[in-house]
């Protein structure tokens, strides 16, 4: 029996199999407001039969925002666009509804950047940029205008600005969170000493790098309830000999999240340094899930260069990670569960429209159901 099509409980969400829709940005927004794109983009993949799908990376504030076109949860615009998605989704088929995660994050000093395909760069100030902020007046990248270091009563601030786009989340129907603490943005930011160099309770020591995120955690927690699960993404390491931010410090933040009611741990890893030497291969971070799933109960996910069935099968029954998780693999191929599930000898749930698209030699992807035609 596959182990990548076993379901698996996270709190009073139970999702149907190990596979997940990982956090892809889409630039496509408008204000932070949803528009047509979206729609169409997470039509398809609400139909992909996954066991979670997560919404891009999404911003509690227009400050906040990697892009000008990234989408946001901070006004009712935003949060009503968000509703007429998910309504559209949950139409589809109401027997293949699959959970939606939102991803909440902040930029901190990598905000304010020009989309992908615009070259990415920091956005000046006569283009339509804005001011950054981040735990210490240190920029991402050489010649970038410095961020604004945050004030304990901006932080408090910033507490509260979260804590709303989760209560805003709760009021949508979204059945999961995930906090964004990595790839460079605001918490990894506290959390590596690239981009931490505070004097005071938030810089430092690990401890004192840990503190922020960690009482944001538990604000965000609070105001989430108790039956829906909130996970939290990490860079498990900065891939830079010079920092100290590495699976052995973000091994004991995994460990804190935990404590702290966490209910998974998303590890990818890098972008908070422009002097990362990170090493592509296949499952190149695999390695750091594996790690991390030793030190903790509740499950990890693995995320980066995982493409094929086999590949995704034996990292679950290796133990390695819980999950897995998908990007450009779904973008290629939203189909890529209804394959693994052929190669695997597994069944999944999927729209009845679709069903008769399955050849003979696979017909048990869909499970036994017969179809009569005329």
């Amino acid at each position: 029996m596959s182990a990548l099509f076993q379901p698996l409980p996270l709190r009073g969400l139970q999702i149907n199999n190990r596979v997940v829709v990982s956090p892809m940005c889409q630039y496509s927004a408008l204000d932070g407001t949803a528009q047509s794109w979206h729609s169409v983009h997470y039509g398809q993949l609400a139909l992909a039969s996954a066991g979670l799908l997560m919404l891009e990376a999404t911003a509690v504030e227009a400050a906040g925002r990697i892009t000008p076109s990234c989408l946001g949860l901070y006004n009712d615009e935003n949060e009503a666009a968000i509703a007429r998605l998910l309504k559209g989704i949950r139409e589809l088929n109401p027997s293949t509804i699959v959970p939606v995660c939102i991803q909440l994050g902040h930029a901190g000093r990598k905000a304010s950047s020009f989309e992908p395909w615009n070259g990415g760069q920091q956005v000046p100030m006569n283009a339509g940029g804005w001011d950054t902020v981040a735990p210490s007046s240190i920029p991402h990248l050489d010649g970038e205008t410095h961020p604004v270091e945050l004030t304990m009563d901006d932080l408090n601030a910033l507490t509260q600005t979260f804590v709303k786009a989760v209560e805003r989340s709760d009021r949508l129907g979204i059945e999961a969170i995930e906090l964004h603490a990595a790839h460079g943005y605001l918490l990894h930011q506290f959390l590596s000493p690239v981009s931490n160099q505070r004097n005071d309770e938030f810089g430092g020591s690990l401890e004192n790098r840990m503190r922020y995120p960690l009482a944001l955690f538990a604000a965000m927690r609070a105001a989430w309830p108790n039956d829906k699960p909130m996970g939290v993404r990490i860079s498990a390491s900065d891939w830079d000999s010079n920092s100290s931010w590495d699976i052995t410090e973000s091994t004991e933040f995994a460990k804190r999240l935990e404590t702290a009611g966490c209910d998974w741990i998303d590890v990818s890893s890098g972008g908070v340094s422009k002097d990362q030497k990170i090493e592509l291969k296949p499952g190149y971070q695999t390695h750091f899930a594996e790690a991390i799933k030793k030190s903790v109960s509740m499950p990890v996910m693995a995320v980066g260069l995982i493409t094929d069935a086999t590949q995704a099968e034996a990292i679950i029954q290796n133990n390695q990670a819980d999950m897995v998780a998908l990007a450009r693999a779904f973008l290629y191929n939203p189909r890529w569960v209804w394959h693994a599930a052929a190669e695997l000898g597994a069944t999944v749930v999927a729209p009845q429209q679709y069903w008769r698209c399955s050849p003979p030699e696979v017909g048990r992807v869909f499970g036994d159901t017969k179809i009569g035609m005329r």
